[in-house]
């Protein structure tokens, strides 16, 4: 295991790279982000068409 004695593993989150536990009974409610804020601000990247998933087109066109 790589996590050092005391402490627990950790991801980055995916916005801030804060280290954010991996645990279930220590993770934030918003896993894998660090808070709220954080979720918020990405889900809002989604919304405003900043982040986007790479596919191929549909039938009408549209990727």
């Amino acid at each position: 295991m790589s996590a050092v004695q005391g402490q627990t593993d950790q991801l980055p989150c995916p916005r801030c790279g804060r280290r954010v536990p991996i645990a279930a009974d220590l993770r934030p409610a918003g896993f894998p982000f660090c808070s709220e804020r954080c979720r918020l601000l990405d889900l809002g990247a989604w919304i405003d068409g900043k982040h986007a998933i790479a596919g191929r087109g549909g039938e009408d066109g549209q990727e």
